[in-house]
């Protein structure tokens, strides 16, 4: 039996009305740069083309994508390795091998063994993990020059022994005489032998991802056809901005005994009737999150050179934007899993003294359709703010028409570590084509936990 957190959200507007009504867009002249604070900035970033896992990428380990993203961030811009004061990569589901990531990858792409490295987890929000931990340590002074990154290979996930098996080779492998092993021996069992098999589920909860997507579908009464909606136009425009060459941070990556992969795979527009055949992928027969409302398992990593304003410019580079504030949230982890930018977007905008109609490119993770659509309502609801978050009034609606315009997790892909820096990177490259000053950039993650950031376009 499956409990329905329910909300009072039946005549909250659909998502296909949703795009109607905002078209006003208030232009701000200020800056957000704050005094005796060093201005931190993004000169250029990079990623690998995310594929679905299982196809390109399946034989490599994930240090073979981070270290292609930092080989690709480096040809992009030309910065001496020994220039870099520190590296920070996030990921999430770890290859025991190179545990340390961070450290594997940036001596794979011929860094010093002089420059420091570290890899950090927080679940889908791994890479904001990572620049935020940069944009703090040039803050504070510590740093100048710092690469943030993510990577993820989910075509290869650690498969474990049961506890029992071993527990069992742990004592075999201790034990001092003959006698020792065959009374450990005795004791096996065949059972012993099953796999403890990885699931994206919440430790807490034992609940999946998708199930808490399916129950908090149905909490704001986000419908199947405006789930299968988001999801074509997450797609449609993917392929729009793929096509018209916008998607500028992909790099080429010669797969080694492959041919050189040039660009993201999962971008697959279908239509509204395909979709609707699909059964339901968690809750069944009649929840309705599908394979195609939702994002895939996806390999992929990405790369960004952060720096201090005053030293990007003395190295004659001109940024792209500039990070500023960022927020952390962290919610019920069985409720309220997916909801982290409905908090956290309201928390960053008053920090950085801004409006949403100050905000000309949004770029929010699409976990899930209804994830998306769920966080809408929530948005767009006093009873909401009012009754869970603490708010007289509500957070405001983003406006369709500039939000993840190129694009999101549903159709480019979400490799779990490196995400994070794809948003930033759409939002700054966003903001250069669409001429825009402010993005906002907002995730959930495992955990209950989410992030937002304000991203700030460089004067041309």
């Amino acid at each position: 039996m499956t409990t329905i957190l329910t909300y009072p959200f039946k005549n909250l507007p659909t998502a296909s009305k949703w795009a109607l009504r905002f078209s006003v867009q208030t232009k701000t002249k200020k800056t957000l740069a704050k005094p005796n604070i060093r201005n931190v900035v993004v000169v250029d970033g990079v990623r690998t083309p995310f594929l679905l896992s299982g196809t390109s990428y399946k034989d490599l380990m994930p240090h073979d994508l981070a270290r292609a993203a930092l080989t690709g961030l480096l040809h992009r811009t030309s910065v001496p390795k020994e220039v870099v004061d520190y590296i920070i990569f996030g990921t999430v589901i770890q290859e025991v091998k190179t545990s340390n990531v961070a450290r594997e990858a940036a001596l794979g792409a011929g860094f010093s063994d002089k420059t420091p490295a570290h890899t950090v987890t927080m679940a889908c929000i791994s890479a904001n993990q990572a620049m935020t931990t940069g944009v703090g340590l040039i803050a504070s002074g510590q740093c100048d020059v710092i690469v943030a990154g993510g990577v993820e290979l989910m075509s290869d996930v650690p498969i474990r022994h049961s506890r029992k098996m071993r527990k069992l080779m742990l004592d075999l492998n201790k034990a001092k005489s003959m006698g020792q092993r065959l009374s450990l021996i005795s004791k096996f069992r065949f059972n012993f032998l099953a796999p403890e098999l990885p699931a994206v589920s919440e430790f807490s909860t034992s609940e999946t991802m998708g199930h808490s997507a399916d129950r908090l579908a149905a909490a704001f009464a986000v419908s199947r056809l405006e789930q299968d909606e988001y999801a074509l136009r997450s797609h449609s425009l993917a392929k729009k901005a793929q096509d018209e060459g916008l998607l500028s941070d992909v790099v080429p990556f010669k797969v080694p005994g492959k041919d050189t992969v040039t660009k993201d795979n999962g971008i697959r527009p279908s239509s509204l009737e395909q979709m609707a055949k699909l059964k339901p992928a968690f809750i069944k027969p009649y929840g309705t999150v599908t394979a195609a409302n939702s994002s895939f398992l996806t390999d992929g990593a990405s790369a960004m050179l952060i720096m201090a304003e005053e030293k990007a410019l003395a190295m004659g580079y001109k940024p792209k934007a500039y990070l500023r504030d960022f927020m952390y949230v962290s919610q019920d982890p069985k409720d309220q899993l997916l909801l982290g930018p409905t908090y956290a977007t309201p928390k960053v905008l008053e920090k950085a003294g801004l409006t949403m109609n100050d905000i000309d490119a949004f770029e929010f993770h699409e976990a899930f359709s209804g994830q998306i659509l769920a966080n809408f309502k929530a948005m767009d609801s006093d009873w909401f703010a009012e009754n869970y978050m603490g708010r007289k009034t509500k957070v405001g609606l983003p406006p369709l028409e500039k939000f993840n315009n190129w694009g999101g997790s549903l159709s480019l892909g979400h490799p779990f570590g490196a995400t994070g820096c794809r948003l930033v990177m759409a939002a700054a490259n966003r903001l250069r084509k669409e001429g825009g000053q402010y993005g906002l950039v907002a995730a959930c993650a495992a955990g209950g936990q989410g992030h937002a950031m304000i991203v700030e376009a460089y004067p041309k």
